[in-house]
């Protein structure tokens, strides 16, 4: 079966919130050899784009946003990160990131993609999950050393957190020994440049793209 059949199974599957039908179409795809990596963005991904935008209008309401995020969480962990971490071990050494959502923030889907990207792509990844503060990401990039710093905003409310992270670095005296990407639905390369930081990632393939960019490995 051509691949971009499946990847579109994948994300209507998604779309129409079948998880049965979604874990069924992820396994098809491993079994055809489909990279983890384009399941994910051209299935998982382009699924939960479309659930955002169907949301945003006022055509999903907060039962089928869910009902789509947690289904897309479970293929994701329990079946294409395992296969991704296999292949991590020839790509080790890209750097050491610290991920998380800001402060006010417990989504976490958009995050955790990132944050299985980043691993299968050789990153040393921290996790600090949700409704993270300034002072935490602060804290322990410092305390791991970290390259990177990337946080998640998914709600205009809570944007503010990312300014706050870059005015921690800066009273932490670091701000010039770590990079900080943003992403999240309300942030945008505007915000990014406002407020200084280094990176804008729009969805989670960009984000590895522009986090091997600023630490140019």
């Amino acid at each position: 079966m051509d691949s971009t059949i499946i990847l579109d199974k994948i994300c209507n599957a998604l779309v129409s919130l079948e998880e049965e039908s979604l874990i069924n179409y992820v396994k098809e795809a491993l079994d055809l050899n489909i990279d983890p990596s384009d399941i994910i963005d051209k299935g998982i991904v382009k699924g939960l784009s479309i659930v955002g935008d169907k949301f945003s209008s006022g055509e999903f309401f907060l039962v089928e946003l869910v009902g789509a995020a947690e289904p897309a969480q479970k293929v994701v962990k329990e079946l294409l990160e395992p296969e991704m971490k296999k292949k991590t071990e020839k790509e080790k050494g890209k750097g050491k990131i610290v991920i998380g959502t800001v402060q006010g923030d417990i989504h976490s889907i958009g995050k955790n993609i990132v944050a299985t990207l980043l691993f299968a792509s050789g990153f040393d990844v921290i996790d600090l999950g949700e409704d993270v503060s300034a002072e935490e990401f602060v804290n322990k990039a410092k305390e791991e050393s970290a390259d990177l710093i990337g946080a998640s905003a998914m709600l205009t409310t809570t944007l503010p957190g990312q300014k706050k992270i870059i005015e921690a670095l800066k009273a932490e005296g670091t701000r010039d020994k770590v990079k900080v990407i943003f992403g999240g639905a309300p942030c945008t390369p505007e915000w990014v440049k406002e407020i200084g930081a280094d990176g804008y990632a729009e969805n989670a393939i960009k984000g590895v793209e522009v986090a091997k960019k600023l630490i140019g490995r």
